[in-house]
């Protein structure tokens, strides 16, 4: 068996296991090591993290980094996919104000489908891209009551740079706002094949559904407070921590642990190490906004927390995720609801969900595009080495 092979015994400890290490196919974009986290297309992400998010679209379609030519070209070819090609505001303001800004992002990218679908799977997924800061900047305005004069989209500005003047924040830095969020984009565009949300994507889009379908699903999966979610619910976790002295943060650490809570933005199911996003984003907020209380907070949990959480040998990484903080980042910005957080980073994998979609239904198998999936189920009861 060469070194490039795995060799995988399926036993009946694989089932009802959430297909936890079971391979079901290749992925071209990205791929997560121990210790270097997330690689797209081969560079590690802690390289990638100071490039703009058209230049990385550019890398997850192209499996490449765009020359000055190439860069100039995506960042074209987004600006003429633009524009809405529909009245997405009047559908966003007869949705419930109740409802959660992820349920609201994947009904927007079932509105921009059912407005135009070339069924062509790299155009509808580079139209999508190109589209979302404006569905973005809408389900803000118009959830948060500010659906009036709202700023016609100037498709000539870069992506982050649409969604701020969509956005028309009051009192926002807007160049912070930019940077940070520029930053949060590229981090979390794509993280292997597996995750819930991209395998969701690419399952839905098996059935020749629609790129816009398959999004909506993807968005619907990465909802869940287990899966995209977490990053709401690490900030909810900073702002309850409410101090950065560090024996007042190790009690309270302590005393969530004693009760059984989970301790949010801390381990990793593949990393054995601090999370490279994480460490890209805690030499972003000590550059932007060293005495910003929650950025002081995190910055004390990630002393603390790893420390105690070591003591529990059942812990195999202790280390500050990508989730502990892009919260108090994105709060610097002006962005203070963390209801929204996710809607974030639903934006940012439209670009990698896009891409592998592409992979798997138009280059895979000769350009054939990979089957329908179809795991298999066992009957209850049934021995696994009788199943044919």
């Amino acid at each position: 068996m060469s070194k490039n092979e795995v060799l995988l015994e399926v036993t009946e400890k694989h089932l009802n296991t959430g297909l936890r290490g079971i391979p079901v196919g290749t992925c071209r974009t990205s791929f997560v090591t121990p210790s270097e986290g997330v690689h797209y297309c081969g560079y590690p992400i802690a390289e990638l993290a100071a490039f703009d998010p058209e230049d990385i679209v550019y890398l997850l379609f192209n499996k490449e980094l765009p020359n000055e030519e190439q860069s100039a070209a995506i960042r074209q070819d987004l600006s003429n996919r633009a524009a809405v090609p529909g009245d997405l505001e009047s559908v966003l303001k007869n949705l419930p104000k109740s409802g959660h800004p992820m349920d609201w992002l994947s009904v927007g990218i079932h509105t921009l489908g059912m407005m135009e679908t070339t069924n062509n799977w790299k155009e509808d997924a580079l139209n999508l891209i190109a589209r979302m800061p404006r569905l973005m900047g809408l389900i803000f305005r118009i959830r948060e009551g500010r659906g009036e004069n709202i700023p016609s989209d100037d498709t000539s500005l870069s992506m982050v740079e649409r969604f701020v003047q969509c956005l028309d924040l009051p009192n926002a830095d807007s160049e912070k706002m930019k940077k940070i969020i520029s930053t949060y984009l590229v981090l979390h565009m794509d993280h292997g094949g597996g995750n819930l949300s991209t395998f969701t994507g690419k399952a839905i889009a098996s059935s020749k559904a629609t790129v816009y379908s398959a999004m909506a699903g993807a968005m619907n999966a990465l909802s869940g407070p287990l899966h995209g979610r977490a990053n709401q619910s690490c900030l909810e976790f900073v702002l309850k921590v409410g101090t950065s002295d560090p024996a007042e943060v190790e009690a309270f650490v302590r005393a969530e642990l004693a009760a059984n809570r989970p301790i949010f933005g801390f381990g990793h199911a593949v990393l054995r190490s601090e999370d490279p996003r994480a460490t890209v984003q805690f030499e972003l907020g000590s550059q932007i906004c060293p005495e910003d209380e929650n950025f002081k907070i995190i910055t004390t949990l990630r002393e603390v927390a790893p420390r105690v959480l070591a003591e529990n040998p059942k812990i195999s990484n202790p280390n500050a995720n990508v989730d502990i903080a892009s919260g108090a980042l994105l709060h610097h910005a002006g962005l203070t609801d963390p209801t929204y957080y996710t809607t974030f980073f639903g934006w940012a994998r439209v670009s990698g969900i896009g891409a592998q979609i592409v992979d798997e239904r138009s280059v895979f198998r000769d350009g054939k595009g990979l089957p329908i999936y179809r795991p298999k189920y066992i009957a209850e009861g049934q021995n696994l080495r009788h199943v044919e």
